[in-house]
């Protein structure tokens, strides 16, 4: 049996993450269901003697349905913010997440078949770079981080908490 790698005291929440950024046609990938109203990211909990690196792979081939090669380590994001909603209502989140970029396959074809902890359907949409910010997706980050090439790696720590 897999155990992710995370857990709940009180009312404080952690996870630790892996996630992929996936870009076709300057177009990058999320996901969505009908329960949320927002789209996130390709990726989801690291389990217990996984490396990042292999969760990634492994969470975006779940996710998409295509085994995705990874290119490098691109982003390690810090995130903390208040819950509102869902399993996680009235919690302090801390989550640590490592983004890779994941080696383009010259066509945007999924063969898709994911479903939420919940068993929520989820979809996948190929957003347009330069439409990001019309889009309420998380993370923020990938909105201005995309419009740059980089060559090394990128820490970013976002705060949402309300103090």
């Amino acid at each position: 049996m897999a155990y992710d790698c995370g857990f709940t005291r009180e009312n404080h929440w952690f996870r630790y993450r892996a996630a992929g950024i996936i870009v076709e046609n300057d177009c990058v990938l999320f996901a969505g269901n009908a329960n949320e109203d927002y789209l996130y990211s390709i990726g989801g909990a690291v389990q217990m003697g996984e490396t990042a690196r292999d969760a990634a792979i492994r969470e975006v081939c779940e996710e998409t349905g295509v085994p995705y090669e990874v290119d490098r380590l691109a982003v390690i994001h810090e995130n903390f913010f208040d819950s509102s909603r869902g399993s996680l209502n009235g919690l302090s989140c801390h989550e640590i997440t490592f983004y890779f970029l994941m080696q383009p396959r010259g066509t945007q074809l999924l063969h898709s078949d994911s479903y939420t902890v919940g068993g929520v359907r989820e979809e996948m949409h190929w957003i347009p770079i330069s439409e990001l910010d019309h889009y309420k997706a998380y993370p923020t980050f990938l909105k201005e981080y995309l419009q740059d090439p980089h060559d090394s790696i990128v820490h970013i720590v976002s705060d949402e908490r309300k103090i």
